[in-house]
């Protein structure tokens, strides 16, 4: 059996942290470097990691196919029809896309700075030299509890200037995190109503028969390629079943960091019957646990309930170790919720190279924005 110290990876975080300051850094960024760097070695497949630079310092970028129907939400029906009838208009929907942040990370990674106007004159530069159809600057904070005052203020003059430069502001995805306010599960239970509570306890039923380790980043577990195939065929058994496919990451990305010992990386594996059915990486950062990446075996994970297992078992490692916040991710925005999360949003900022199709996309523009749309219906209801 694995013996490793929980408040190890903790301590590790910390370390990593202090280590950092003296190193590059990013405006509004919230994870390890270790992992931005990560994503530039290894990017997703069928994606080019680039770091962009500008008169007032670089930012990591990437270049990819993007499909406009990616992050719609309901498109029209007759937009639909018309895709499905006529299967080359589907061509039309997509582009060869400069993003300016990586997938990786919460939020966008620009230089600090007071005035951005080089690096955005940069990236439009960029995208003309490629032909790509579009630059997007995703993830801008906006109002966002996990950062600074002063980078919040960073955050709103960003915006203000992708603005002047020509970009098209959209409202972005939902962060879901818990601010670690309660002194045990029960009284973070006891926030919710009473069948919520039933409903959570019955999933929690399936804990007891679990083993579940904490393995730190540069553990010699991460450097058999036995246990790493197995590792990264359950990352695959999620990503094949999930709706969107955007960024498929890669076996060396995973390696690169999982066997950096300075990363901050915390694994917890959990194994049912010397069987192990899932796994989820977090970072310790900030005197923050940040929420990854999950890889389960289907249905095993699924009859388990390991995904609500995972979220109590994170909860009481921030809460044993007396971090700030659990930051859980971007996806699942409605789950999260049921599980108590709070949300923090982000805005995109867009610049559509052809003003033709600028002026055609404009009235969609409703369509792209999902999860406010479904921040708005929940609060409606």
């Amino acid at each position: 059996m694995l013996s490793v110290k929980p408040t190890t990876a903790v301590d590790q975080g910390r370390q990593l942290q202090d280590k950092q300051g003296s190193s590059r850094a990013f405006a509004f960024q919230l994870e390890p470097t270790a992992l931005i760097e990560a994503f530039l070695s290894h990017p997703p497949e069928g994606f080019e990691a680039i770091e962009l630079a500008s008169p007032i310092g670089s930012m990591p970028c990437f270049v990819a196919k993007f499909d406009l129907l990616t992050t719609v939400d309901s498109p029209p029906g007759w937009l639909m029809y018309l895709l499905q009838k006529f299967p080359l208009a589907a061509r039309l929907t997509k582009y060869l896309t400069l993003f300016a942040g990586t997938t990786v990370s919460e939020y966008c990674l620009p230089p600090n700075a007071i005035s951005f106007s080089p690096l955005l004159s940069r990236l439009i530069a960029e995208m003309h030299s490629r032909k790509a159809g579009f630059t997007i600057i995703k993830d801008i904070p906006f109002n966002s509890p996990l950062i600074s005052d002063e980078q919040n203020q960073y955050a709103r003059t960003f915006i203000e200037q992708c603005k002047e430069a020509g970009f098209t502001i959209v409202a972005g995805q939902a962060l879901a995190y818990v601010p670690i306010d309660f002194e045990s599960i029960d009284q973070y239970l006891g926030r919710m109503s009473k069948l919520r509570r039933k409903d959570l306890r019955r999933k929690l039923r399936s804990e007891p028969s679990l083993r579940v380790h904490e393995v730190r980043a540069g553990d010699p577990l991460f450097f058999d390629p036995e246990f790493l195939r197995q590792f990264y065929a359950l990352y695959l058994h999620v990503y094949n079943q999930s709706q969107i496919h955007f960024d498929k990451l890669t076996m060396p990305f995973f390696t690169t960091f999982l066997q950096d010992a300075s990363s901050g990386g915390i694994v917890f594996l959990y194994y049912r019957e010397g069987e192990l059915i899932g796994w989820n990486i977090c970072f310790v950062h900030n005197n923050c646990l940040i929420d990854k990446y999950v890889g389960f075996a289907y249905p095993a994970a699924r009859d388990a309930n390991l995904y609500f297992v995972s979220w109590f078992k994170n909860l009481r490692f921030a809460l044993e170790n007396k971090l700030d916040f659990y930051i859980a991710g971007w996806t699942d925005p409605e789950v999260k919720a049921s599980l108590g999360a709070s949300f923090t949003f982000t805005q995109h900022a867009v610049f559509v190279r052809s003003k033709v199709l600028k002026t055609v996309l404009k009235p969609f523009q409703r369509f792209f924005e999902s999860d406010q749309n479904w921040s708005q219906k929940k609060e409606s209801q």
